[in-house]
């Protein structure tokens, strides 16, 4: 109701939505836009703007239930943060089958270093039930080899996780187009 603003002559707000929802459900992404149209009320711009937020939230949501059984299956997901100036720290959480749930930024610091804690890493992913997490951030420098604070870091995050029930499946380090995974290097405290 709130991308069309409001109805048009002898048809509520509240119907056109309904109507438009109900066909949401049964149209192929192809003709979107087509049967959108042929909706009473809904003109070339409103069914514009109807599939803009459609593809938005497709986008925002793609990485939801993505099955992660490898690092190099997660950075798809995260690959956007490398190009950011500062340093994000990022918490993937995973259900019990390594499915993604959600993909929270924890923390944004400066262009080397962000402060993590393990109440902001872990307050999350006990909300969502997680059983696994996978801790990235990135490195502006564009190199993803680990510091020693990096290091220490990921040991504390471990420690943290063990009382929790919540495996650390991994800490990526992201910066242009590669990436340091803790895992692969056998990094991480078991």
């Amino acid at each position: 109701m709130l991308l069309l603003g409001s109805g048009i002559k002898g048809i509520s707000i509240q119907k056109m939505s309904e109507e438009i929802a109900a066909m949401l459900n049964v149209t192929e992404n192809s003709l979107l836009l087509e049967n959108l149209e042929k909706i009473k009320g809904v003109g070339k711009s409103r069914a514009l703007a109807i599939a803009a937020a459609i593809e938005l939230g497709r986008r925002k949501n793609c990485h939801l239930r993505a099955v992660i059984k490898q690092p190099p299956d997660i950075i798809p997901y995260i690959k956007h943060y490398s190009i950011e100036p500062k340093e994000h720290f990022v918490c993937i959480s995973l259900n019990g089958a390594h499915e993604i749930i959600q993909i929270h930024v924890t923390s944004i610091g400066t262009q080397n270093k962000t402060l993590v804690h393990p109440r902001e890493i872990f307050s999350t992913a006990v909300k969502e039930n997680a059983a696994a997490i996978i801790l990235c951030h990135n490195h502006p420098s564009g190199n993803c080899e680990p510091s020693a604070q990096d290091i220490e870091t990921t040991g504390i995050l471990c420690e943290g996780s063990k009382l929790l029930g919540i495996t650390v499946l991994d800490h990526i380090i992201i910066a242009g187009d590669s990436y340091f995974s803790f895992a692969e290097h056998k990094l991480l405290l078991k």
